[in-house]
């Protein structure tokens, strides 16, 4: 057990590795939900668990959501199924770690959290708007990580679209068709049995797409999303003592320059011989080839264009 809660504190000590953290996240709320389940039902205390389950969930009724507004934000963590979290989280991580290839752990971080609030709030927007759903508005409530997985799934895809995964029984299938086809899927099943879930599923997937083609010119939709993080690490960073030096004063200058996801690391915006070089390599060896730097080189020289 020691060596298990080590290696987790590792893992969150880590600062490129937003993925897995997000996915760990996710897995310990699930395990806590679980325990608390059997615990309280073995006590006859069923109903404490439906309670704190329904401070998580996303209800709705914007009635029911004045009252607990955290929900947009707690329904995307909060898994009740073992299969429903399995599928997502293999979801997210399959398609989130060519995020964090190419465009470094933040913006992971930043797709799924707009994704999932994107999600939620299409839910609650159709919801109200439309009659159809008045019968079940006030049962409805969201809960799960679908619409954050599709935002990155569909961010992905936009970026590198001709990207293969190799699947099971079909082989190598570029992904941008594997996004479009839980794309329709989702839309065929808004009037099924799942209809909230689905149309969150809707609501990630835009904003991922809208989030890529932003970014491609020159638009930062997870700038907010950053700040809030670089003032959150600030408040655990360990401030260096105080030291007093005398040195000839140097400045430093930079143009140009493309922030991967730490602020003390930066790609320069490549030449056309670079370019030229990594365009070889693809030729020769695929993306799969390219190491991390030279995917965020390329990335950066298409915003130019």
């Amino acid at each position: 057990m020691n060596n298990i809660l080590r290696d987790l504190k590792n893992e969150f000590a880590k600062s490129e590795n937003s993925l897995v953290k997000i996915i760990l996240i996710n897995s310990a709320i699930f395990l806590i939900l679980l325990l608390a389940k059997i615990v309280l039902t073995f006590s006859q205390s069923r109903g404490i668990y439906d309670a704190i389950l329904d401070q998580l969930f996303l209800p709705a009724s914007t009635n029911s959501f004045l009252y607990k507004p955290w929900t947009l934000f707690t329904n995307f963590f909060v898994h009740v199924d073992i299969f429903h979290i399995l599928f997502n989280m293999l979801f997210l991580y399959w398609f989130g770690r060519l995020v964090d290839e190419y465009l470094g752990s933040k913006r992971v971080i930043a797709l799924y959290l707009l994704g999932g609030l994107a999600g939620g709030i299409l839910f609650m927007v159709i919801y109200n708007l439309i009659p159809y759903f008045k019968p079940v508005l006030e049962v409805s409530v969201l809960h799960g990580a679908s619409a954050a997985a599709f935002s990155v799934a569909v961010g992905a895809s936009t970026l590198l679209p001709n990207y293969t995964f190799n699947l099971i029984f079909l082989g190598p299938v570029r992904i941008k068709f594997i996004a479009l086809f839980y794309i329709i899927l989702s839309l065929a099943e808004v009037v099924g049995s799942n209809a909230g879930g689905n149309i969150a599923h809707l609501g990630g997937a835009l904003i991922g797409y809208l989030f890529i083609k932003l970014l491609q010119n020159g638009t930062d939709l997870g700038k907010p999303i950053y700040a809030v993080m670089n003032a959150w690490s600030g408040l655990f960073r360990k401030r260096p003592s105080m030291q007093v030096t005398y040195r000839e004063k140097q400045v430093y200058r930079s143009s140009n320059v493309f922030a991967t996801s730490s602020s003390s690391t930066t790609i320069e915006v490549p030449n056309q011989t670079e370019i030229d070089m990594i365009l070889d390599k693809i030729s020769k060896s695929g993306y799969e080839s390219l190491t991390k730097e030279e995917k965020q080189k390329l990335f950066k020289a298409s915003q130019q264009k």
